[in-house]
């Protein structure tokens, strides 16, 4: 008799208007704090509140964390050139959408 291997596999619901803390944001992103404060401060992800614990950061914050991670790893750029290219990421999507609104 065979037997069977059955991987489970166990995520995480978060849509753009959930707030996440700074601890649950860097568990969800395998990354330490020190590296999302570092994003904060290139205004790669902004968060609400005053104080860093009182941060509040929305769901988005996890994709663009996990890009900015990818950059730096897999091409080397630093966290300004990751915050430029972001941006211009950023508004290569708003001007599709823009343009996809028009052709209707």
């Amino acid at each position: 008799m065979t037997s069977k291997h059955y991987e489970i596999q166990v995520g995480v619901m978060v849509d753009d208007d959930s707030g996440l803390t700074l601890s649950q944001l860097c568990r969800l992103c395998a990354v330490h704090a020190d590296y999302v404060v570092e994003l904060v401060e290139e205004g790669v992800v902004q968060p609400s509140g005053e104080e860093i614990t009182q941060w509040n950061f929305p769901g988005m914050s996890i994709q663009r964390i996990r890009k900015a991670r990818r950059l730096q790893t897999d091409l080397g750029i630093n966290l300004a050139g990751v915050a430029v290219i972001l941006e211009l990421l950023d508004e290569v999507d708003y001007l599709r959408h823009r343009l996809k609104d028009m052709e209707r």
